[in-house]
């Protein structure tokens, strides 16, 4: 009996009791199904994180910011901490120290540093358009963004002159028709002083930005020049101390596959605490991780429990045919060719529940994804919920198929087993 002999007979022998096949198939479709959505969620996330990874940053960039002293949390311990003098001149913001020019400097000197790049916070009160009608900015992107920027119309903000680029999002709002109609338009972008005294200055639209899964070019974004003046408005009539600081700095490092820790240590040395963006991203990978694998441990019971139903279709067949396992060896068929006739029908099983099953994951996990992400979570800019991954797929359809080899051993067993005179006479 060759093997496609053995393929076709199983396949018949399977189809003999069609509804105990058909609730055995349906088990594994559920175990399947939901494996695949797991890995393709995890799959689709991972995806989004890397999207965002990649709009934010280069190798070999560190992002540096001032290590916060864990004792400054005195007020949950209820005891007062001793102020210094430090701590008038770097400030802080978000509860988070600043970084001072000594800062800068130290980062600057660091060894395999090349080049460090701080970031001014523009705050304007709001923007004037053409209308006069006035609009709220809250945070403006950053002039350090500018090169992570892809333009739907115009070009990029030249650093010394008061230019600035408008998201999509804005073009309507502002009366364009398009956003080739915005490039040239000039806007007032008003701030306040920490007095309170509103301050203009006056903006020439060059370029309109498409949205980024980073989120960069989602907000106005200027000039070094015009987000320099914008700073020196509201902080107006500050100390030095407090107008020369920043949240945080971008340390470029030279060959990062072979400097990067070295950097990292050397600035822990003095205080300063540095990641790269992956690094910072590590949390929401790690939960996305663990839910996956939480998932994918309810699949796996669900496969557990169809293996079982497995079982007891063979162990069924199995009795059924009594008579017909005894004429088999009666004519010379041996007790392993018996043993791989079962085990093959667990296997087509186990392959038809598993094909459908992550056909099903497919269809919907495809369907899902591009309901939501044009949908309830279309703001989300490239929000991926759902990827293929079919080296994954692949996985799973060779598990399924082993869980249901193993699960088919026990019958197979105990029809190779039989012995052919008593099998006959069963009735």
């Amino acid at each position: 009996m060759k093997a496609t002999d053995v393929a076709g007979t199983a396949l018949a022998n399977t189809m003999r009791s069609k509804l105990r096949t058909f609730l055995t198939v349906v088990a594994i479709v559920i175990g399947a199904f939901t494996l695949t959505l797991t890995t393709g969620l995890g799959a689709g996330i991972n995806k989004y994180v890397d999207n965002v990874v990649e709009g934010f940053g280069k190798p070999g960039e560190l992002t540096v910011m001032k290590q916060q002293d864990m004792s400054s949390a005195g007020a949950a311990s209820g005891s007062p901490q001793e102020y210094t003098e430090q701590d008038a001149a770097g400030g802080e913001m978000f509860g988070m120290p600043l970084l001072t020019q000594e800062d800068l400097a130290a980062i600057e000197d660091t060894e395999h540093v090349t080049e460090v790049k701080t970031y001014r916070v523009a705050e304007p009160e709001y923007i004037q358009g053409p209308d006069d009608r006035k609009w709220q900015t809250g945070f403006m992107g950053s002039s350090g963004e500018i090169d992570m920027l892809t333009f739907s119309a115009g070009r990029a903000p030249e650093a010394g002159a008061a230019e600035i680029v408008m998201p999509e999002s804005w073009v309507e709002d502002l009366g364009a028709g398009d956003a080739e109609d915005l490039v040239g338009t000039e806007l007032t972008v008003v701030a306040a002083t920490p007095l309170q005294e509103h301050k203009s200055v006056t903006a020439t639209v060059v370029g309109v930005t498409k949205a980024a899964a980073s989120g960069a070019g989602t907000a106005p974004t200027p000039s070094e020049s015009l987000e320099q003046a914008i700073y020196d408005i509201t902080t107006e009539g500050l100390p030095e101390s407090q107008r020369n600081t920043y949240f945080q700095a971008t340390a470029i490092v030279e060959d990062p596959e072979a400097n990067e820790d070295a950097v990292k240590q050397a600035l822990a040395d003095q205080g300063l605490l540095a990641q790269t963006l992956e690094e910072q991203l590590g949390v929401i990978r790690g939960i996305i991780d663990a839910v996956t694998w939480v998932l994918t441990g309810f699949a796996l019971i669900a496969l557990l429990a169809a293996s079982f139903g497995i079982i007891n279709t063979l162990l069924m067949a199995v009795q059924e045919r009594t008579r017909e396992i005894g004429l088999m060896k009666a004519l010379g068929m041996t007790g392993g060719k018996i043993f791989g006739l079962f085990t093959m029908e667990a296997v087509v099983i186990g392959l038809l529940g598993s094909l459908v099953g992550i056909g099903l994951g497919v269809a919907v996990g495809l369907i899902a994804n591009q309901v939501l992400t044009t949908g309830p979570l279309s703001g989300v800019t490239g929000l991926v919920l759902f990827a293929v991954n079919p080296l994954a797929l692949l996985l799973i359809l060779l598990l399924i198929v082993a869980i249901a080899f193993i699960a088919g051993t026990l019958p197979a067993l105990r029809a190779a087993r039989k012995d052919p005179i008593e099998a006959l006479r069963h009735e």
